[in-house]
Order: structure tokens, then C-alpha cells, then sequence
């Protein structure tokens, strides 16, 4: 258990490899914008893709494309981050288990939210494709602020007036940058990284309704 689960008063969530996976739907689209390049003949695998989840997308884009000159790598990874919104808009992606209904009955007793290290429109794509803007109060991602997750994570918790939040997500990035921003973090181990630091650990995305 979660000690003092009784004062939690919020649920901040990442997003990949937490909510759902859209690890085929983006190697998808983003290969489809790297052949489409002259210069680039490179197809992104799902296996590669998710290496870099938690990453930011410039990040992403110096380790996908090391070969290539910071101005058009990044130039790339923008458009590639465009495209991904249009393509997720029209195919969505894979939920995991039990989201809906378990998100349906955590909105009623928490307040909750997205704090996610993407491109400016992506956390809407997710919400609006899904039908799920009914169960959020508010998002935040560095496409939109430019700033890193610990950062956004503060923004939340200090917009929204939140006394005791704790974030979800599914990387050891996730739980550093739960740590620096003052937040408790909770491990989705059903993801798609790993970590040995957090304040408690959940299998499965239902378990959050008994913290």
C-alpha cells in the first residue's frame, strides 16, 4: 500500500506506456515521414521506438539520428511529431486493460491529469480519439512549455492548487522527475521501462483503485 493513502487528493499520469501504447502507430507514421525524405532512408521499429519513451523529442531525434546535423534532425522530428498527431486522429492506438472503466471511477474520487514529455497536441489526440476529456481537469507537456517533466509536473500541482498529488508512470525518468518535483511516485510496471525507486508498484492499471 501506498502509506497515507487517505490524504491523496490527485493522480498525475504519464502517458506512454501507462495509459496506452502507441508504439506501432507512431513507428508507423514517423517511418512513413523519415522515407518520404530524400536524405534519410531509415524505418523506425517498435523495438527502437520504445528505447527512447520518456524522452523528449529532440532527445529522441540525436539518438535516432545521429548521423544527421542538429538544424535538420530536429526540423524532422518536428514533423514527424505533426504527422503523428494526424495518423493517431484517424487509427488511435492500444489502451491497456480496463482503462475506461477504471478511469470512470477514479475521476469520481481524484482529480486527474497528464503531465507526458511530447509534442504540443499529442495528450489532446489521446483525450479527444478516446472520448476521455471528460475524466481530465488539466494537461501539460514540453511541447506547450518547453520545459522539462519535473517542471511540469510543478506546473500542474501549482495551477490546480493540488495538496497531495502523486504521479503515475512507467520509467526511471518518470520517477526522477516525480522526486524533484516534491510528488510520491507510483510505478506502472506493465509498461515499458524499469526502475527499483518508487513509492509503490502496480501491475496492472485497475490496482489504482485500491491504493
Amino acid at each position: 500500500m501506498l502509506g497515507t493513502q487517505r490524504d491523496i487528493d490527485s493522480i498525475i499520469f504519464d502517458l506512454d506506456g501507462t495509459l496506452w501504447d502507441a508504439t506501432k502507430e507512431i513507428a508507423n507514421s514517423w517511418s512513413e515521414v523519415l522515407i518520404k525524405n530524400r536524405n534519410i532512408i531509415k524505418e523506425i521499429t517498435e523495438d527502437e521506438l520504445k528505447g527512447y519513451m520518456g524522452l523528449r523529442l529532440e532527445d529522441i531525434a540525436e539518438k535516432m539520428l545521429p548521423d544527421v546535423d542538429k538544424e535538420e534532425r530536429e526540423k524532422l522530428i518536428k514533423e514527424c511529431g505533426k504527422y503523428e498527431n494526424v495518423y493517431l486522429k484517424k487509427y488511435g492506438a492500444k489502451l491497456y486493460d480496463k482503462i475506461e472503466e477504471t478511469l470512470d471511477r477514479l475521476y469520481k474520487k481524484y482529480k486527474l491529469f497528464i503531465v507526458s514529455n511530447c509534442q504540443d497536441g499529442y495528450i489532446e489526440t489521446f483525450l479527444e480519439y478516446n472520448n476521455f476529456c471528460k475524466y481530465f481537469k488539466d494537461f501539460e507537456c514540453p511541447g506547450r512549455t518547453n520545459l522539462p517533466k519535473s517542471e511540469n509536473i510543478k506546473l500542474i500541482v501549482n495551477r490546480n492548487n493540488l495538496k497531495n498529488p502523486i504521479y503515475v508512470g512507467d520509467t526511471h525518468m518518470d520517477g526522477e522527475a516525480a522526486r524533484k518535483a516534491g510528488v510520491r511516485f507510483i510505478f506502472a510496471r506493465y509498461g515499458f521501462g524499469s526502475t527499483k525507486e518508487y513509492n509503490h508498484v502496480i501491475d496492472s492499471f485497475s490496482e489504482l483503485l485500491y491504493l
